[in-house]
């Protein structure tokens, strides 16, 4: 036995975990043509993922040395246990794969990028559904033999390339297959495809494998402190705001109120901006203890956020930015001259179509259900607009011209009114329970989106504003409300809150 298991030809076996427009084919075709090219033999095969980030595509490819005059038998699968090399082109994939059995101590080197694309599953959960990535790095960098870790999606496009090819370098740096850099770069060579940026993305892998430690994992976004106020607010228009903050707000929420002035008044102007801080000020004047900043800090975050509520006009705007043009041309690697379109999927409700109306009009329809029904059936379809062309991109910039007719529509009436419902509880709080008066504040992140999204927040909404009249006078209200508040944005189908209103003795 031990003289047939010294006959043994060696094998490796590589698994990829890519999502979708990440290269995973590429790298496979690379490695396979790696092997093949120094006489192993190698198969590859796939199992693929679903769509919107559900689920990574696997690839698996087994690699076995010359074997003259015999042709080796090869799986078709990856077997927990038995990986020799990880590739994943995301960090959570890197984790899904420790969960899978595919990192085994003392054998698998993992190869891997630290950024992130949020699934499905963190992106529909209200509050903040994102995986603490610092804790799936701690689980792979305690599985895998050896790991190498980076952006490859940023050092692949600081070379003006893709995450395919700063992967292949990271695995050639990583020793982890029996060839030189020089044949990984043949490769690259021989695909005759984006040949010069791919190689310098494959060298800039290289060397991060052999010198670069794991990173610190990507920084939790709702955590971070708040970004200075951006340069495009420092226009003159905008100084005697600025001017004001600085004047008759704490210091500890001036960079607080600088964005949220940033954002109320790229949202519609700098009028609104003055709303805002009006909005804020108001609440302070309430306040005893406004010095600290606490209560500033809160009504910075939270009153621009109501304030800057999503609606179509919002959505046109955004769509026909120029940054954002730009930014799609950097994410699939535009050249100068290359031609990059778009298509837009719009499925405006009547629902939405009434909220631009001017409110008089739009009550009007209400009592008009006929004419009503009649425009419905005909506004209340989806459309596919490409922004790219001349008709796509005038659409949407018409849409977004509105703007300036936006303060005079029933959405912003009922926007408004519901601001300052809220807005008029907190400061009736304030004086008495400054710590139910935050969480009140804080209540508004339920309320985001817009469509069903927007209708379900303000329904669990105005659900935690009735459970905080109902809770005034208790030692405990403000907890009682924050965890009524947690309990709301856990899951889509409430039923978190109710367990937690039943368990507080509140009305469901």
């Amino acid at each position: 036995m031990s003289q047939l298991s010294t006959l043994k030809p060696r094998s490796i076996h590589i698994a990829i975990m890519a999502l979708g427009g990440q290269g995973g084919g590429v790298l496979v075709d690379w490695i396979v043509s790696l092997a093949e090219h120094a006489g192993w033999t190698a198969q590859a095969t796939s199992v693929a993922g679903v769509a919107q980030r559900t689920g990574a595509t696997i690839y698996y490819i087994e690699l076995v040395e010359p074997t003259p005059g015999q042709a080796p038998v090869l799986a078709l699968m990856a077997v927990p246990g038995d990986v020799d090399v990880l590739i994943a082109a995301e960090l959570m994939e890197a984790g899904r794969a420790v969960e899978r059995g595919l990192v085994t101590p003392g054998r698998t080197t993992v190869v891997a990028s630290s950024h992130r694309i949020f699934a499905i599953q963190e992106k529909m959960v209200s509050g903040n559904g994102i995986a603490d990535s610092a804790q799936v790095l701690d689980i792979v960098r305690r599985e895998a033999r050896h790991l190498v870790m980076a952006d490859m999606q940023a050092l692949a496009e600081s070379q003006g390339s893709v995450i395919s090819a700063s992967l292949f370098g990271a695995l050639a740096g990583s020793g982890a297959l029996p060839f030189t850099l020089a044949e990984f770069e043949a490769v690259v060579e021989r695909s005759g495809v984006g040949v010069k940026p791919s190689r310098a993305a494959l060298r800039a892998g290289a060397a991060v494998a052999r010198s670069a430690a794991p990173p610190d994992p990507p920084a939790d976004p709702m955590h971070t402190a708040p970004r200075p106020l951006p340069a495009t607010a420092a226009s003159a228009q905008l100084q005697p705001l600025l001017e004001r903050i600085r004047a008759a707000f704490p210091r500890p929420a001036w960079d607080w109120l600088g964005e949220g002035l940033a954002r109320v008044v790229d949202y519609q102007d700098a009028a609104y901006g003055g709303e805002y801080l009006d909005h804020v000020a108001r609440l302070l004047a309430a306040d005893a203890d406004a010095a600290d900043g606490q209560v500033a800090i809160e009504a910075a975050r939270w009153v621009a956020v109501a304030m800057s509520y999503d609606d179509v006009i919002r959505v046109a705007d955004l769509k026909t930015r120029a940054e954002r043009s730009a930014r799609l041309r950097r994410e699939v690697a535009a050249g100068a001259d290359d031609v990059v379109g778009s298509e837009e999927y719009f499925h405006p409700r009547m629902e939405e179509v009434m909220g631009l109306l001017p409110r008089r009009l739009a009550d009007w329809l209400d009592g008009s259900p006929r004419l009503r029904d009649w425009l419905a059936a005909r506004l209340n379809r989806g459309r596919r607009i490409r922004t790219h062309t001349l008709r796509g991109h005038l659409q949407l910039h018409l849409v977004a011209g509105l703007r300036r007719w936006r303060r005079s529509s029933r959405r912003h009436a009922e926007e408004l009114g519901h601001l300052q419902a809220w807005l008029a509880e907190v400061q009736q709080v304030l004086p008495h329970d400054r710590a139910l008066a935050l969480e009140l504040l804080r209540c508004r992140r339920l309320v985001k989106g817009y469509s069903d999204t927007h209708a379900r927040g303000s329904s669990r909404f105005d659900r935690l504003l009735r459970a905080a009249r109902e809770l005034r006078g208790r030692a405990d209200a403000g907890p009682a409300l924050g965890a009524l508040r947690e309990a709301a944005l856990r899951d889509a189908e409430g039923q978190a809150l109710s367990e937690r209103l039943q368990t507080l003795g509140l009305a469901p």
